[in-house]
């Protein structure tokens, strides 16, 4: 017994010496700007006068005056960049997880020209952002954008749309460039995992004549689970960041304006580098909180899989 606590004493020390030079890069590069990111929003630093900003705690955050309240917390304009986020990130990653497990699934079963279709089907994604996002903005033109003229066409339309200016359509338009980017990231890591699946088991179910749904969902969802909580997490990051391709749709617009655009507005457009850093953390603490609970509530349902 003593061999082996010694054993697992010297593995704990190795690993945190190969850990060590990565945490040590990971605190120059995001640490280090998080807390001082987190100095900034208790201060009143201004762009113009950065050098002369003075410390005031949380009056960023929420300060009364006059028997009224001001502050970050009863933003109005930042709360609804919070519920845009919110809802971006929700309905885009639920789409690009249900077309990425098609798109997967199809691409996992053998016919000729497979590996040439996989190939093209990564090229949205390879594509940058800012790229894709300017070239969604020529089509959704409302003058001479391609898919006004398609659906002028075929009689879906009686008049041009303004796709990214009108209220009604600028959310979904976004959505659905994402979608389009995005999905072949969320195909790519299915795949990947429907690969490392084993044969044996479909080989049981087909002698045993189980229909493929019920093989799909008893069998093959089950054993995929733990990658696309993976793929599920690593989108999900990345939209509740998003700022590329809502800016170069609709830049500071309030009705689609998410999180990361309104602390660049904040310090950018207004200048208030300590009003933005307040946004900024916030951000990050949102972030961190919805990502702990995703993770809390994945790791019960993926135990309870597992005692089952």
């Amino acid at each position: 017994m003593s061999n082996m606590s010694q054993l697992n004493r010297t593995r704990v020390r190795s690993a945190w010496l190969f850990l060590l030079p990565m945490l040590l890069v990971l605190f120059i590069v995001a640490a280090w700007p998080l807390a001082h990111t987190f100095w900034f929003s208790l201060t009143d630093a201004n762009l113009a006068y950065l050098s002369e900003a003075r410390f005031i705690g949380w009056e960023n955050y929420l300060v009364k005056e006059e028997g009224e309240w001001f502050g970050l917390l009863v933003d109005f304009t930042w709360w609804h960049a919070v519920w845009n986020t919110l809802f971006f990130t929700v309905v885009s990653v639920f789409l690009e997880t249900v077309l990425g497990l098609i798109i997967a699934l199809t691409l996992h079963a053998k016919f000729f020209g497979r590996s040439v279709l996989r190939a093209a089907v990564l090229i949205p994604w390879a594509i940058p952002t800012i790229v894709s996002a300017q070239m969604w903005a020529w089509m959704y033109n409302d003058q001479f954008g391609m898919i006004n003229d398609l659906l002028l066409k075929f009689g879906l339309i009686a008049a041009p749309i303004a796709w990214t200016a009108d209220p009604d359509f600028s959310m979904a338009a976004i959505i659905f460039a994402d979608v389009w980017k995005t999905t072949p990231f969320m195909a790519l890591l299915i795949l990947a995992a429907l690969q490392m699946l084993p044969t044996h088991c479909y080989e049981a179910a087909k002698l045993d004549g189980i229909h493929p749904i019920t093989v799909f969902f008893e069998v093959t969802l089950p054993l995929i689970k733990p990658a696309l909580v993976v793929a599920v997490i690593f989108r999900a990051l990345d939209a509740l960041r998003v700022f590329d391709l809502i800016y170069v749709l609709t830049s500071n617009t309030e009705t689609t304006m998410s999180m990361s655009v309104y602390v660049r507005m904040q310090m950018i457009d207004f200048q208030e580098i300590g009003y933005g850093s307040a946004a900024a953390t916030l951000l990050f603490a949102i972030i961190a909180v919805l990502t702990g609970l995703y993770l809390v509530a994945t790791r019960v349902k993926l135990d309870e899989g597992v005692q089952a």
